[in-house]
């Protein structure tokens, strides 16, 4: 059980093109254009993920004529890291904790 852990942010992490998605725009700022270039996905599609994406704040957008931009937010990320190496040193600690059996 995670319960520290951001689990909605998990979720939209969890499909591999999301997490595709999001490494590709840890590199650049990309517009749908260039992520269905980059993934092979359909266009509708790929807006579905990004609409999860958005909504779980992992990515932003910026406008730009006719073309959406899509950019990852680091703090975000950065974050969700942080939850992680706080379940990691808890586990380290609580090697020596055992429940006994009833």
């Amino acid at each position: 059980m995670m319960t520290s852990v951001d689990t909605d942010l998990i979720r939209a992490l969890a499909d591999p093109l999301r997490l595709q998605i999001v490494a590709l725009l840890a590199h650049e700022t990309l517009c749908t254009t260039h992520l269905v270039e980059e993934t092979g996905a359909k266009q509708t599609n790929l807006s579905n993920h990004l609409k999860v994406l958005r909504e779980a704040g992992v990515v932003d957008t910026e406008p730009c004529g006719r073309f959406t931009y899509y950019k990852l937010c680091p703090d975000v990320i950065a974050s969700l890291a942080g939850q992680f190496a706080d379940l990691a040193e808890r586990a380290r600690t609580a090697t020596d904790n055992k429940r006994t059996c009833p």
